[in-house]
């Protein structure tokens, strides 16, 4: 079990494969995010969090459910950081943290709100069903 944030930002690291110190902070990812205005902690807010090993604050955070999956923010991205594939990355470790490695479908109702969007479902059933 990872006991400190830093370890944890390594593992983030290392399960998105992302490379945080490409990031140069222009916010395009978030700008373009069709979920922006539901989340608590934007796109280009993880890859700084993670990058400062700040991790604890992203397992708490709505935002792991609101991202949409799209991949907008990869797309825009001018140094090829993916956000997207960050906040993935805090999904499954909040999902191995729990001792699993996937969402059963009795869990499901207790992240629904009405805000929750549909290809969010689809998107976690389809990577965590496996």
């Amino acid at each position: 079990m990872l006991k400190t944030d830093k370890e944890k930002a390594e593992l983030l690291k290392e399960i998105s494969g992302v490379d945080t110190k490409k990031c140069m902070k222009c916010g395009r990812c978030s700008a373009s995010c069709p979920s922006y205005d539901a989340m608590d902690i934007r796109p280009h807010q993880f890859v700084s969090y993670v990058q400062n090993g700040d991790v604890e604050p992203l397992l708490h955070s709505k935002s792991i459910w609101k991202c949409l999956s799209c991949f907008a923010c990869v797309e825009r991205c001018p140094r090829d950081v993916k956000p997207a594939k960050l906040i993935e990355a805090v999904r499954l470790m909040v999902i191995r943290e729990q001792g699993k490695n996937y969402l059963s479908p009795d869990e499901i109702p207790e992240l629904l709100d009405p805000d929750l969007p549909q290809q969010l479902l689809a998107s976690a059933f389809r990577k965590y069903s496996k």
